[in-house]
């Protein structure tokens, strides 16, 4: 589906009217955008969201339409209201193209302050063989009904959440021992995830649910924000309907940072996203 095609689409879905971007007259290869408060997590918006409103304007911007490999540093910490995401081509070819964005606001002064820069390539995900052959295997969880919503715990930090009422996540209980305080520190966070309105996952969704789970730090015993530094995603396959199984470790805490990798199974038992994260730990 091109680009036009996916705009004009686009219904009552609050995460596709929340991630839409708006060319600017005169100006190629620059968007404006208005970053929902209903995406943040207390005062930052989440960079999965983040990642998904630049890879629209990307998207746009690039001859293919679909995400393959997104790479994106998180340079300051963003915040609702309007930016401008300005978009380059750094090269075409016939199955990839490659471009890069940058996604700008501007602080009390009127000064630009750089938030995300990302260098991505995009294709047809539709194009791609049938083939696969691969180790990977799906999470064993439990089944959707026998997970912990995000009502199932004790009250949630405050401010904390907005993006919680825009998903469906239901946590797999063995990951979810650091609700009640018992974590299990294994560093291990899975869940089923959906977006709350229903709307059926593609690869744009996929951008947010590699970033849209609690941090694996909590399954360590740290709870606090865990801002992401660096967030590299690779999108494997457009998603079936029904929601997705969500797999997130972290095996390293040094320095004050932790790796997360995250793996997005569909309703057909396919590995549709993997990413890999660097994040600063909580201070906690």
């Amino acid at each position: 589906m091109s680009y036009a095609a996916a705009q004009a689409s686009i219904g009552d879905s609050e995460f596709d009217r929340d991630t839409t971007v708006t060319p600017r007259a005169g100006e190629p290869g620059v968007y404006d955008a208005e970053l929902s408060a209903g995406w943040t997590i207390i005062a930052a918006v989440n960079g999965g969201y983040l990642l998904a409103l630049v890879g629209r304007a990307l998207s746009a911007a690039l001859p293919h339409p679909d995400p393959f490999t997104v790479s994106a540093h998180y340079l300051s910490a963003s915040v609702p209201g309007p930016a401008v995401i300005r978009t380059e081509t750094v090269r075409v070819g016939r199955t990839l193209s490659t471009g890069q964005a940058s996604l700008v606001q501007f602080d009390e002064n009127g000064a630009e302050v750089e938030r995300i820069r990302v260098l991505a390539s995009y294709g047809d995900l539709s194009a791609l063989p049938d083939d696969v052959r691969t180790t990977a295997t799906p999470p064993v969880m439990p089944a959707y009904e026998d997970c912990f919503g995000t009502d199932a715990g004790p009250a949630p930090i405050p401010g904390s959440s907005a993006i919680v009422d825009r998903l469906r996540l239901r946590l797999d209980p063995a990951t979810a021992g650091w609700a009640l305080g018992s974590p299990s520190g294994k560093g291990e966070m899975r869940a089923w995830f959906e977006l709350a309105d229903g709307r059926d996952a593609d690869p744009f969704s996929l951008l947010l649910a590699v970033d849209a789970l609690p941090p694996t730090a909590f399954d360590l015993g740290l709870i606090g924000w865990a801002p992401t530094v660096e967030l590299t995603t690779h999108i494997r396959h457009r998603p079936a309907p029904g929601p997705l199984r969500v797999s997130i470790t972290t095996r390293n805490v040094a320095g004050g940072f932790l790796e997360e990798d995250a793996e997005v199974w569909d309703s057909a038992d396919r590995l549709v996203a993997q990413s890999r994260q660097l994040a600063r730990a909580p201070r906690s």
